[in-house]
C-alpha cells in the first residue's frame, strides 16, 4: 500500500557518530504511530551523509509481493515561518501524500493551556466549566491528499470532509470535493521531487502548473485564485478548539455552509470536523457520543448515539488517531455546541472525554453559487 511503504520510512542503515557532528531530522517509521522517531544523520561537513540522500519510498500494489519506489527527497520541516503553495508533503498522522494550496491562519484555543490574563474565549452559557481560553494564531493548510492514498486512510481520516450546500430547493443536499483536507503546520513532513506530476489528483494540474524555476517548483494557476477567492466564505477555517480529558485530545473545527429557507424558515448549516487522538500508551475505543446544541433561538437539544458516523473507531499507540467530519443546523444564525464522547477499556470500564465547547457563528455572505471545478460526490 502506497500510505503503508511511505510510513514505514526512510530505508537508510544509519550509525553513531559524535553527537555534535549530527543532524536531526524526521523519521517516518511505518505503523501508523503518531511518534515521530529522531534520525541522526551525519551533517554534509563530515563528507559522509547528507539530508539529501534520505527518500521517501512508496509503493503499488503487486498480488505478488509490495514494489517500493522513489517518492521524493526529504526535507527539514519548517520550525518559523509558512510553507508555500506547491509544496509537497506526507501527512504525519495519517501518512498520505498531499500538496499544500493555501495557508488558514486560525486561532487555536487549547484548553490544555493555562491563559495568562489577556485575550481569552469566554464559555458559552451550559458548557461544563467556567475556564476561559486564550486564542493563540495557528497556521492551516488547504490541501490536496494524493487519489492513491485515499483508500489506504479512508479508515482513519474521511477524504470527502468538506462540504457544501447544493444550489437547489433541497435545502438538505450537501456536496462534497473529494481529496481536499485540512493540514495543520506541525503535520507536515516536507519532501520535494523532480516529478513534474507527483500528486494524482483530478483538480491538481487544473490548480498548479509545474515551473523548475520556481521553489517548490508548483506554482498556482488563476484558477486555483480565483476559486480562493470566490468560496472563501466557505472554505475558511478561523477557529480551532483543542482539549485533552485523561491522554484523550479532542479537536475541533467548525466552518460555516450558509444558510437556506425550508418550510418559510431560514435554517443556517455548519460542518464541524473533529480529530480524536490518543496521547498515551492505552488502547482504547470509542462507544458513544453525548451532544448538546443551544441554538439562539432559545432551545436545547441533546443528541446521544453510538459511535460517530456510524463507526467505533479504536485508537491505540499504533493508529492513535481518527478524524472526521458531521453537519448541524440550526433555525438561528449563532449557537453553541458542547459534548462528550465515552470511550472503553480493554478492562471494560469506560471514562468520558470532553468536547471543547464551540461556537457556530454565521455569516452575511450568501452560499456559494457555482465555482467549484472537479468531481463531487453528493451526501444527501
Amino acid at each position: 500500500m502506497a500510505a503503508c511503504a511511505i510510513r514505514r520510512g526512510l530505508l537508510s542503515t544509519v550509525t553513531k557518530y559524535n553527537r555534535k557532528h549530527t543532524l536531526r531530522i524526521l523519521n517516518v517509521e511505518y505503523s501508523g504511530r503518531r511518534e515521530l522517531n529522531r534520525l541522526r544523520l551525519p551533517c554534509s561537513a563530515c563528507n559522509l551523509f547528507n539530508v539529501q540522500q534520505a527518500r521517501y519510498l512508496s509503493s503499488r500494489n503487486r498480488p505478488e509481493s509490495k514494489v517500493l519506489e522513489t517518492v521524493g527527497v526529504f526535507e527539514a520541516p519548517k520550525q518559523h515561518g509558512k510553507y508555500e503553495t506547491g509544496q509537497l508533503f506526507l501527512h504525519s498522522v495519517f501518512g498520505y501524500r498531499g500538496i499544500v494550496l493555501f495557508p488558514w491562519h486560525a486561532r487555536l484555543y487549547d484548553r490544555d493551556v493555562t491563559p495568562p490574563s489577556g485575550e481569552s474565549k469566554p464559555e458559552p452559557p451550559g458548557t461544563h466549566g467556567s475556564k476561559e481560553v486564550k486564542g493563540k494564531t495557528h497556521t492551516y493548510y488547504q490541501v490536496l491528499i494524493d487519489t492513491r492514498d485515499c483508500p489506504h486512510i479512508s479508515q482513519r481520516s474521511q477524504t470527502e470532509a468538506v462540504t457544501f450546500l447544493a444550489n437547489h430547493d433541497d435545502s438538505r443536499a450537501l456536496y462534497a470535493i473529494p481529496g481536499l483536507d485540512y493540514v495543520s503546520h506541525e503535520d507536515i513532513l516536507p519532501y520535494n521531487s523532480t516529478d513534474q506530476i507527483p500528486i494524482q489528483h483530478e483538480l491538481f494540474e487544473r490548480f498548479l502548473m509545474f515551473n523548475p524555476s520556481k521553489v517548490p517548483p508548483f506554482i498556482p494557476r488563476d484558477t486555483l485564485r480565483a476559486w480562493q477567492e470566490k468560496n472563501h466564505p466557505w472554505l475558511e477555517l478561523s477557529d480551532v478548539h483543542r482539549e485533552t480529558t485523561e491522554n484523550i485530545r479532542v479537536t475541533v473545527i467548525p466552518f460555516y455552509m450558509g444558510m437556506r429557507e425550508a418550510q418559510n424558515s431560514h435554517v443556517y448549516w455548519w460542518r464541524y470536523c473533529i480529530r480524536l487522538e490518543n496521547m498515551g500508551s492505552e488502547v482504547v475505543q470509542l462507544r458513544e457520543r453525548h451532544w448538546r446544541i443551544f441554538s439562539l433561538s432559545g432551545t436545547l437539544e441533546t443528541v446521544r448515539g453510538r459511535g460517530v458516523v456510524g463507526r467505533e473507531p479504536v485508537l491505540s499507540k499504533e493508529q492513535p488517531a481518527f478524524q472526521y467530519s458531521s453537519h448541524v443546523s440550526l433555525q438561528a444564525p449563532s449557537g453553541h455546541m458542547w459534548g462528550s464522547y465515552r470511550l472503553e477499556r480493554p478492562n471494560g470500564t469506560f471514562f468520558d472525554v470532553r468536547i471543547p465547547p464551540f461556537s457556530l457563528e454565521s455569516k452575511k455572505d450568501d452560499t456559494p453559487n457555482g465555482f467549484l471545478p472537479g468531481p463531487f460526490s453528493s451526501l444527501a
